[in-house]
């Protein structure tokens, strides 16, 4: 059973995302459990990969930086394992459909059920090759998290009518990235998908200040930080512990 909607009980709920192996498997342990400590209501795992064609440079230099490593997505399960001895937080994967392609779509859901991975994210699976997942996914009880952009406009109604878990609202156009302004008209957008669903709503894609998360928790069911957080590891490396819960402590303060 997903875990998905405890995130979204304490008000709007903070969600962190960090790439696995960056700096190492064992800070990233680290990073998880101190994230959730300082208020992080769900964690985004990255698979690390080579192509990741939603990302902008931050989150890209942190995959290069995990797979130098040779982070695999075993690795990827031995971070869960570990992080799922002392925390029940929910926990979702953001990869790339390669990945879970080459392990094996029943070898890699069967992991995630056992190991308690409550869902995925997956930028490149397009709505109408969602089918590919959905059923083993499902039947291993994780959500297939579905991702509404500003150009779905025409088919929020399909996507958001049999979506599980929680939808990612993205609030821009292009990759992921700190952005200084966000123009999209996301109240429109979120008007439009609550239309056809009562599943929490979380916005991502560009989200880094305080104010900004204050802006969407007001509107939204829950915010979405990637590369500030990432940002944060690259100048911190083994250090990052304090930085990270001081910056998480804030925007879920800010969110709310």
């Amino acid at each position: 059973m997903s875990k998905i909607p405890n995130a979204f009980k304490n008000g709007t709920a903070f969600i962190g995302f960090l790439t696995a192996g960056d700096p190492t498997i064992d800070k990233t342990v680290e990073y998880i459990l101190a994230m959730v400590e300082a208020g992080c209501d769900l964690v985004e795992i990255g698979i690390p990969f080579s192509d990741p064609m939603a990302e902008g440079v931050v989150i890209q230099e942190a995959n290069v930086r995990a797979l130098k490593h040779n982070t695999t997505t075993d690795d990827v399960f031995e971070i869960v394992r570990r992080v799922r001895e002392k925390s029940d937080v929910p926990l979702v994967f953001l990869t790339y459909i390669n990945p879970v392609f080459f392990y094996g779509y029943e070898k890699f859901f069967k992991r995630c059920a056992e190991l308690g991975v409550d869902g995925i994210i997956s930028p490149d699976l397009p709505y109408e090759e969602k089918g590919e997942i959905a059923d083993i996914a499902m039947s291993n009880g994780v959500d297939v998290i579905s991702l509404i952009a500003p150009t779905s406009k025409q088919r929020i109604q399909k996507i958001a009518s049999d979506a599980t878990g929680f939808i990612y609202v993205v609030s821009s156009l292009g990759v992921t990235g700190m952005r200084s302004e966000i123009k999209t008209d996301l109240n429109s957008i979120l008007s439009d998908i609550r239309e056809v669903t009562d599943l929490p709503l979380a916005v991502g894609f560009g989200i880094n200040t305080p104010e900004q998360a204050t802006d969407i928790g007001k509107i939204a069911d829950g915010v979405i930080v990637g590369s500030a957080i990432v940002k944060i590891i690259e100048e911190y490396g083994e250090n990052a512990a304090e930085p990270l819960k001081e910056y998480v402590s804030a925007m879920k303060k800010a969110s709310n």
